[in-house]
């Protein structure tokens, strides 16, 4: 994740990653929480002989990654709108439990800023209904610049989205965060969620605005830094809060260079959580029950 990415942290104390108070948007019982953690891809050949059995092929590479972790930022959709068919093909090479998170093509939220994009999404959408049970929330990446001036199209473009599809958005420009906005209470009321940047050079973008119960986090690692430790510690704790006020899914999606460490951040956040309140946080160190049956190389 290159937003917010800086190049050390050196200088920087505990202070400057604790979390800020949350504020929640929604009410809800208190309730249990699906907890998920994964990367934003299974192209890694790096972990052939390590998380993927030795001598996997690319071609089953999400099998494999479906039994080493239990969710994806699925960042492929965002470049290309995918087939029915090839979207069912992904959601049947991974097991159940597992849910993919794909972000939004670029088409919608990048090129057309959400005007005149009823085909796209509509293709988009067949896509998301292919993956059946393996779907979790998809989520928009707002460009940069695109400021709350702009958002007329995207509130027009929200109000229009199936409420039974989960959708979170990702705010990136500086002026989201500013003061009371009243966009978030707005979020809550159509039912979208919130995408929280943990990434060490855009603290305003851990915004903790909580507009429903699904809720995710991309986490913009430092290989192993000790703050990381911290920074994932303090997740961990808040999945209680999250719980207290109604939380069903927190997903944390894994962002390191080349993808090399995010099993290791993965296993770290698993080792902080509770086994006996989230024994299916599935990681490298706690795969899927299909982890120990042979991947069929033929």
């Amino acid at each position: 994740m290159k937003f917010g990415k800086l190049p050390s942290l050196n200088g920087l104390t505990k202070a400057n990653f604790s979390l800020p108070d949350s504020h929640w948007h929604f009410t809800a019982e208190p309730s249990s929480c699906q907890v998920y953690a994964g990367g934003t891809t299974w192209n890694v050949s790096d972990w052939v002989g390590s998380v993927y059995p030795e001598k996997t092929p690319r071609r089953l590479f999400p099998k494999a990654y479906g039994r080493a972790f239990g969710t994806i930022e699925f960042n492929a959709t965002h470049y290309r709108i995918y087939s029915e068919a090839k979207m069912k093909e992904w959601a049947d090479a991974t097991p159940e439990g597992f849910r993919f998170c794909p972000k939004f093509p670029q088409i919608i939220s990048h090129f057309r800023r959400f005007k005149n994009c009823e085909g796209p999404t509509d293709d988009f959408i067949t896509g998301l209904l292919a993956l059946g049970d393996r779907l979790g929330p998809a989520f928009i990446q707002l460009p940069p610049h695109f400021a709350p001036k702009h958002a007329d199209a995207l509130w027009t473009y929200l109000e229009h989205w199936p409420r039974e599809l989960p959708a979170s958005i990702e705010f990136r420009h500086p002026e989201w965060f500013v003061g009371a906005q009243p966009h978030w209470n707005r979020l809550a009321e159509l039912g979208v969620g919130t995408v929280i940047s943990d990434t060490a050079g855009r603290r305003d973008a851990l915004h903790m605005h909580v507009t429903t119960p699904n809720v995710l986090v991309r986490f913009g690692g430092y290989e192993g830094d000790t703050f990381d430790s911290y920074r994932l510690e303090q997740w961990c704790q808040w999945i209680n809060a999250f719980e207290a006020n109604g939380g069903k899914s927190f997903h944390l999606l894994v962002h390191e260079p080349d993808s090399i460490h995010t099993p290791a951040t993965c296993d770290a956040f698993a080792k902080g959580l509770d086994p006996k309140k989230y024994p299916h946080c599935v990681t490298p160190i706690l795969p899927h029950p299909l982890a120990g049956e042979q991947i069929n190389l033929i």
